[in-house]
């Protein structure tokens, strides 16, 4: 099983504005996402692990990673692919930084046994994550 990343979609106020943030940065694949130190389990990630976004105590969302590189000043880039994949809302403590999150744990994405979900208005995905019912 793939090992995967949690991170908090900071300064997002909805799934909604998750979305559209996102689809913005979609025209310089991969995006990169600087971080402090890389993982020590990063081999484990890189190629076929993802990094899941917490929006309001909740796992909503994964990018998959495509691999890790450096940065100016000695940090690490997570490269993330474009893809945003919508996932069954899961319960998740806020946290600083990032986590790492076991495959067996991982949430299943929305198209897989959501039976049209993923069509959905994301506000309304997000409304009803909220209220425990996705």
């Amino acid at each position: 099983m793939p090992l995967h990343l949690t991170k908090v979609a900071f300064g997002v106020a909805s799934l909604e504005a998750f979305v559209a943030r996102w689809a913005a940065r979609e025209g310089d694949p991969p995006y990169e996402l600087g971080t402090r130190y890389l993982p020590k389990r990063w081999e484990e990630i890189a190629g076929q692990g993802s990094l899941f976004w917490i929006l309001k105590h909740q796992l909503v969302a994964r990018s998959p990673i495509v691999g890790f590189g450096e940065l100016p000043g000695g940090r690490t880039a997570i490269k993330l692919d474009p893809r945003l994949v919508l996932v069954e809302a899961r319960p998740k403590r806020a946290h600083q930084g990032w986590r790492y999150l076991e495959g067996s744990d991982a949430p299943r994405d929305l198209g897989a046994g959501g039976e049209g979900v993923g069509e959905l208005p994301a506000d309304m995905i997000g409304k009803l994550a909220e209220l425990g019912l996705l």
